[in-house]
């Protein structure tokens, strides 16, 4: 049975093969979105940066956690092996940390779709190595190092681009309960970071959230904890660290969110615009 499965894996060609890189919430709502079209897909995890919305990931699946986002599941995949068996499961989808250098031998993605959003990185060049790649957020340019571009950025996002660039980052979030970069919390140093708190905790200004480096991370507010590293992690200077949701009984931590869906939904169109860019063009019979 698993060589069926590898088999399926390697020469199955009735759905698309889609290799989604990042485990983010912005990621796992894309995922859930094209699992449910029928595609095949697969996320890679890349460390940086640390995954902090969790409970709107797949993320913690890496970590064998059960995971369920909008009635999918994330399940760990270490081996292509595991992936192909977790493939052939309608509402699994694998996570993985193997990464896209990792798999391209053995299968070519059919779409790759960068979903890192990795704000001040080079981005490489993966377009003419896979069937579409389309990439989210800051430093991508259609027609360059994607074949289309789609934006993240909070007064943009979901709009699709087949050529130029995207946004740049410009470090203001998004205002959630009528508070924006005041409800996050960065690192102020690198350091392992270390929390006994959970997601979706109900916390109050001041209280100790974790310590990073062995410095106190004290909450700049109250509110539910809605975004939290992981503990345990070795945690890069100057990134998101802990996220709070001020809006009372209003306040979310699981499942996708309006922003997830709405670029999951933007992505898809990507594709079928690319699908239909493919198709010949009809023949016109003229009458003489």
């Amino acid at each position: 049975m698993s060589g069926s499965f590898i088999v399926q894996f390697l020469t199955d060609r009735t759905a698309p093969f889609v290799l989604i890189l990042g485990t983010n919430e912005i990621a796992s709502a894309i995922a859930v979105r094209l699992k449910r079209e029928g595609y095949r897909v697969v996320m890679s995890h890349d460390p940086y940066p640390p995954v902090i919305r969790r409970g709107m990931a797949f993320y913690d699946a890496l970590f064998e956690d059960q995971v369920e986002i909008d009635g999918m599941r994330g399940r760990r995949a270490g081996t292509v092996l595991e992936i192909a068996e977790a493939l052939a499961d309608k509402s699994v989808i694998p996570v993985t940390a193997l990464q896209f250098s990792d798999l391209l031998p053995l299968r070519v993605p059919d779409i790759l779709i960068d979903a890192r959003i990795q704000k001040h990185r080079v981005t490489p060049i993966l377009r003419k190595i896979v069937g579409l790649s389309i990439g989210l957020g800051p430093n991508f340019v259609a027609g360059v190092n994607c074949d289309i571009a789609i934006e993240t950025h909070p007064d943009h996002a979901g709009e699709l681009l087949e050529a130029g660039a995207t946004q740049p980052a410009d470090g203001v979030p998004r205002f959630l309960g009528g508070i924006g970069r005041k409800r996050f919390i960065y690192s102020a140093c690198s350091g392992v970071w270390r929390t006994p708190v959970d997601i979706g905790s109900r916390i109050f200004k001041g209280y100790v959230i974790g310590r990073l480096d062995g410095l106190p991370v004290a909450a700049p507010m109250d509110g539910r904890v809605r975004g939290l590293a992981r503990d345990g992690l070795s945690i890069p200077s100057g990134v998101k660290l802990v996220e709070i949701d001020p809006r009372g009984s209003a306040a979310r931590w699981t499942g996708t969110d309006d922003v997830g869906r709405t670029i999951a939904e933007a992505t898809l169109r990507a594709i079928y615009i690319r699908i239909v860019s493919l198709q010949p063009a009809p023949v016109t019979m003229t009458a003489h």
